[in-house]
């Protein structure tokens, strides 16, 4: 019976890490999209000076 629960748990495991991969992939797009609009978003605020809005 102990084989058999460890087979089991290794069964569950494995289909899990199935998943999680599936996943991945199916949201492939738009998970490249989030990080792009992220790094975007982190560079543009890092050059952002306090009197850009300001007319000389």
């Amino acid at each position: 019976m102990k084989v058999a629960r460890f087979v089991l748990k290794i069964v569950a495991l494995s289909l899990a890490a199935a998943a999680a991969v599936c996943a991945i992939i199916a949201y492939w797009d738009g998970l490249t999209e989030l990080y792009d609009n992220a790094k975007c978003k982190l560079q543009h605020s890092a050059h952002v000076d306090e009197y850009d809005d300001y007319e000389e």
